[in-house]
């Protein structure tokens, strides 16, 4: 008989409380226990990254960790990207450059992409590939999946400019003739 545990973490900005059996792995508690079923399953060895999740600020393969390991962690899933129905910028991205084909990959794609623009704000193409290498895709190629993070960056870019351009101006003197 396995005992359970109880376990209190932050999905998407929501608290959670559930008991868990020590053994189940964040894939299936995100998919079975909250039905979250954009964290997809794919090579269970964590291969392929289509079931990457960020945990506290940083990338995992929830295939490979278990639900326990995240005992008062914050993550975040594909689910939580949008905000209030709004779009976050990479998944504009991946949309506006085509992203994606088959969209298997795509969730665990769109979060690598976030947690990389978190880290680095205006990465090159190879910094870009070499990011997103944890992440497998049998379709596309990968030549849009580098357009899409590449244009997200530089959207999240010119969103942090604009506040600053109309403060500026704001705070600039009037000219007068």
């Amino acid at each position: 008989m396995t005992t359970k545990k109880r376990i209190s973490v932050e999905i998407n900005g929501r608290s959670v409380e559930r008991e868990v059996e020590p053994r189940m792995l964040l894939v299936h508690f995100l998919r079975e226990e909250l039905s979250l079923t954009g964290t997809h399953i794919g090579c269970e060895t964590s291969h392929c990254g289509a079931c990457t999740v960020d945990i506290d600020g940083s990338s995992v393969k929830s295939c490979t960790h278990l639900a326990v390991q995240c005992d008062g962690a914050e993550v975040l899933t594909v689910e939580g990207l949008a905000d209030r129905g709004t779009l976050h910028a990479v998944q504009q991205g991946f949309y506006q450059e085509h992203g994606l084909q088959c969209g298997f990959c795509t969730p665990g794609m769109l979060v690598r992409a976030y947690r990389l623009l978190q880290e680095n704000p205006d990465p090159t193409e190879d910094e870009i590939r070499t990011g997103m290498s944890g992440n497998l895709c049998r379709c596309t190629g990968y030549q849009n999946i580098v357009k899409a993070v590449r244009w997200a960056a530089d959207t999240l870019k010119a969103q942090a400019a604009a506040p600053n351009a109309s403060a500026a101006a704001a705070a600039a003197p009037a000219v007068t003739a």
